[in-house]
């Protein structure tokens, strides 16, 4: 693989990474409410779990979507339901000063799964390996797409939890935290077109 080819998918990393999306909304939400470094879980949840979902995908798991056409629907299904699930964790999570106990941040392993059911997770790994892997590519061209794609994708979405962690002290009365809290999850509930609508190609 050429590095410019290389270069340009670090550049479609950077902009499908960073652009809003499902992760992205998640990230800020809980860099508001749970502060950065309680955050970092669920940040490298996202970045690994879908390095490894770029993995599998350069090495042919997609295929199954071809062979069973509605093992897609099923996951858009799962996806939108493990959303709406997290959205309604979002809008009734205690805001610090509630004494609430229930509001923690997503884990590794639960950031991870997600990426397995997210429609827009699948398309963006499918367009990686479709635009920037050789017909017949090695497992290494695999890894390297993988790799960089994890690379880039990391401090991409970290900048929304940055950023939630910013205007938290902006958001420190109750209230407030609770509109914000109930406005993000409006938000993510809205990624469900989009993520349902999407077409692997």
């Amino acid at each position: 693989m050429s590095n410019d080819i290389l270069l340009v998918l670090a550049f479609y990393a950077l902009v499908t990474s960073v652009t809003p999306g499902p992760n992205n909304l998640m990230l800020l939400a809980s860099g508001v409410n749970f502060g950065f470094t309680r955050t970092l879980p669920h940040l490298a949840g996202i970045s690994i779990g879908f390095g490894v979902m770029v993995f599998g995908v350069g090495l042919g798991f997609a295929e199954l979507f071809t062979a069973f056409p509605p093992l897609y629907t099923v996951v858009r299904v799962v996806g939108a339901l493990y959303l709406i699930w997290l959205a309604w964790q979002i809008a009734t999570a205690p805001a610090p000063s509630d004494g609430g106990t229930r509001g923690r941040p997503l884990g590794f392993f639960g950031a991870a799964a997600f990426q397995w059911v997210n429609p827009k997770a699948w398309v963006m790994a499918v367009g990686a390996s479709a635009n920037y892997l050789p017909a017949e590519a090695h497992i290494a061209q695999v890894a390297i797409v993988a790799l960089i794609y994890a690379l880039v994708n990391a401090p991409s979405v970290a900048l929304w939890a940055l950023f939630g962690t910013a205007v938290r002290r902006w958001l420190r009365k109750p209230r407030n935290r609770r509109v914000f809290n109930v406005l993000m999850a409006i938000l993510l509930l809205a990624t469900l077109y989009p993520m349902l609508t999407a077409q692997l190609g």
